[in-house]
C-alpha cells in the first residue's frame, strides 16, 4: 500500500489547496475569454453524461474531490486532504471548510456521498465506481468511501471530467438525474464559474463565481464557450482573433494550418488522461478473421508510418498497444509490427488461406465518422498487396455504425476509443470476456476471449503497489498486442490551439476537461 500511496503523492498530511504550480508571468485579473465547442452537449453535469463536450463547460460548474497535475500528480480541491487505509478498503476526504455551491448552500459530505450515489446508478462508466459499496458521512466535512476490494482508480475517477459533486438540494428532488431539467439551465454547482445561459447549437456562457472556495481564483471574469461545429470555421475564427482557443481540436491539415499562423500556439498536450486511439478492429468469432494469424498477416501488412506522416500529417503518436502511450502505465517495450510482406505472405498461407488467382479471400471494413475514411481506404490498398480484398463500407451515420459493430454484423471496423485516465474505467472494457455485450456499442464488440487476460486485468484492478500493477498491465498488453484482437494505429491528434493572449491555458492531462480557475487573459 505504501508504494501505492507514494506513487500518487497521497500523503496524509494536509496539503495547499492552491496547489504548487507555477505561472509563466504574472496572472491578469478580468476578462472574458472565447472558446470554441465543435458540438452542442446534451446537458451540463457530467455526473450522468460522458464526453469532452460535456466535461469543459461541466468542469467549470461542478467541482470534483481532485485535480491532476500534468505528470498525474493528484492535487486537493473540494478534498483538501485524503487518506487510503492500508488494506485499500477505505478512502477517506477530507473536505474543504466553507466552500458552498452556486445557490450559498454549504458542500457537505452528504453531497460526497449523493454524487457518488447518482454517478453509480447513472453514469454509463460503470466500473469507475464499481468497488464502492457505501459513503459514510461522520461528519459534515468527512466523507469515508468504503470499498469492496482495493481500487487504485479511484483517484483518478476523483476528477472532474468523471465526479462533479453536485447538490443533494437539488438533484434529490425525486426527477431523473439524466432529465433533471438544472442539468441546463439554473446549473448549481461549486466550480469557478457559474451558469449565465445555456442557448443549444450557439454558446455556454459562464461568469467568474465570486464565492468560490480556491482564494484568489478564477482569473478571467467570463468564458464564452461558442459552439461551432464546423472545423474550418473556428480555424478562422481562431486565426482572426475570434477565438482565444479551441481544444480537442483534430482535423489535421487544419492544425497544419494554425501552426502556422500569427500569434497562435497549436500544442498536442494535455490529453494524456482522455488517451484516444484510433483502431482497427476484428471481429474474432466469424471467418478468417478469427484466426490470429490473419489478424497478425494484417498488421505486417499495414504500414503505420504512412498512416502517421501522409494521413496524420505528423500530428499523431503511433499506438502499439491498449494504453494510451502517454500513461505511466503504458508497456513503452510493445515491439509494435515493422511492415514485412513476406512475414504476412507466410502467415496467411500458414492459416490455410492460399493466393489463388491474386486473391486470397473477401472480407470488409466499416466506419461510422468521416474523419477516419483515409485510414479505412489506406487499409483496403494495404491489404490487397497480400491477397485480402477489402470492401469498405461507410455508415449513414454513427447510430447505424453503432448498430452494426455493437451486434457483431462485421468483419473489420476502424473505431475511436477513450482510456478515461486508467485502465480500469477505458481499457478493460474492450478485452473483458464478461464484457461482451451484443447491442452495446464499445463493450466487447470484438468478442475477444483470453482467461489470464481477464485474471490479469481483475488483479491490476485491484493492485494497489504502483510496481506490481504496472507489472500485471505489462504482461496483460503483451498478450493482446500478440493475439491482437484490435490493432492500435495511432493517438487521435488532438490539439488545443490557442491565442498568444492567454496564459496558463488548460494543457495538464484532462485538457479543457478540468478547471480553467487558473486561466487568465494577458493585458495588451
Amino acid at each position: 500500500m505504501k508504494h501505492f500511496i507514494k506513487s500518487l503523492a497521497v500523503a496524509t498530511a494536509l496539503i495547499s489547496v492552491v496547489g504548487t504550480g507555477s505561472f509563466a508571468s504574472e496572472p491578469q485579473k478580468g476578462g472574458t475569454l472565447i472558446t470554441g465547442l465543435a458540438q452542442t452537449p446534451r446537458h451540463l453535469n457530467p455526473a450522468v453524461q460522458s464526453g469532452v463536450v460535456t466535461g469543459a463547460p461541466g468542469a467549470q460548474l461542478f467541482a470534483a474531490p481532485l485535480r491532476y497535475d500534468e505528470d498525474w500528480t493528484p492535487r486537493p480541491y473540494l478534498a483538501k486532504s485524503w487518506e487510503v487505509s492500508e488494506d485499500g478498503l477505505s478512502v477517506t476526504l477530507k473536505l474543504v471548510e466553507g466552500a458552498k455551491f452556486h445557490d450559498g448552500q454549504p458542500i457537505t459530505s452528504e453531497d460526497v456521498a449523493f454524487s457518488v450515489k447518482t454517478i453509480q446508478e447513472n453514469h454509463p462508466f460503470k466500473s469507475m465506481f464499481a468497488p464502492v459499496q457505501s459513503v459514510e458521512t461522520p461528519d459534515a466535512n468527512t466523507a469515508v468511501l468504503k470499498l469492496s476490494k482495493p481500487h487504485p482508480a479511484l483517484l483518478l475517477a476523483m476528477s472532474s471530467q468523471l465526479m462533479p459533486i453536485i447538490p443533494k438540494h437539488v438533484y434529490g428532488d425525486g426527477q431523473d438525474p439524466k432529465t433533471h431539467p438544472q442539468n441546463s439551465e439554473n446549473v448549481v454547482g461549486s466550480g469557478p464559474f457559474r451558469l449565465v445561459e445555456f442557448k443549444r447549437d450557439e454558446h455556454v456562457i459562464l461568469e467568474r463565481n465570486p464565492d468560490y472556495f480556491m482564494e484568489g481564483l478564477p482569473h478571467l471574469d467570463r468564458i464564452v464557450m461558442r459552439i461551432i461545429k464546423d472545423p474550418s470555421a473556428r480555424a478562422i475564427a481562431l486565426e482572426n482573433g475570434e477565438l482565444h482557443m479551441s481544444t480537442f481540436e483534430n482535423t489535421v491539415r487544419n492544425i497544419e494550418r494554425l501552426k502556422k499562423a500569427d500569434g497562435v500556439t497549436a500544442t498536442p498536450e494535455g490529453y494524456a488522461a482522455i488517451g484516444a486511439l484510433d483502431w482497427l478492429a476484428f471481429n474474432t468469432k466469424a471467418g478468417p478473421l478469427a484466426d490470429k494469424r490473419v489478424r497478425q498477416a494484417i498488421a505486417y501488412a499495414i504500414d503505420k508510418n504512412f498512416i502517421l506522416n501522409a494521413i496524420m500529417l505528423g500530428n499523431a503518436q503511433e499506438a502499439k498497444g491498449p494504453i494510451h502511450p502517454g500513461s505511466p502505465l503504458a508497456d513503452q517495450t510493445l515491439p509494435g509490427y515493422e511492415v514485412d510482406l513476406d512475414k504476412a505472405n507466410a502467415l496467411l498461407d500458414e492459416a490455410g488461406f492460399p493466393m489463388k488467382d491474386g486473391k486470397r479471400f473477401d472480407t470488409s471494413i466499416n466506419f461510422g465518422w468521416p474523419s477516419v475514411k483515409p485510414q479505412a481506404e489506406y487499409v483496403k490498398q494495404a491489404l490487397k498487396q497480400v491477397g485480402i480484398e477489402v470492401e469498405v463500407r461507410a455508415s449513414a451515420d454513427f447510430p447505424t455504425w453503432a448498430k452494426t459493430i455493437s451486434n457483431h454484423e462485421f468483419d473489420m471496423t476502424i473505431d475511436t476509443v477513450f482510456n478515461w485516465g486508467d485502465p480500469v474505467i477505458g481499457v478493460h472494457r474492450t478485452y473483458s470476456s464478461d464484457n461482451i455485450k451484443k447491442g452495446v456499442i464499445w463493450s466487447n464488440t470484438q468478442q475477444y476471449e483470453n482467461s489470464r487476460v481477464d485474471e490479469l486485468m481483475e488483479a491490476a484492478g485491484r493492485e494497489p503497489d504502483s510496481e506490481k500493477r504496472a507489472a500485471l498491465y505489462k504482461e496483460f498488453q503483451q498478450i493482446v498486442a500478440e493475439e491482437l484482437p484490435v490493432y492500435w494505429l495511432n493517438t487521435l491528434p488532438y490539439h488545443t490551439v490557442y491565442n498568444d493572449k492567454v496564459g496558463n491555458p488548460p494543457l495538464g492531462i484532462w485538457a479543457s476537461s478540468s478547471p480553467m480557475d487558473k486561466v487568465y487573459l494577458k493585458s495588451e
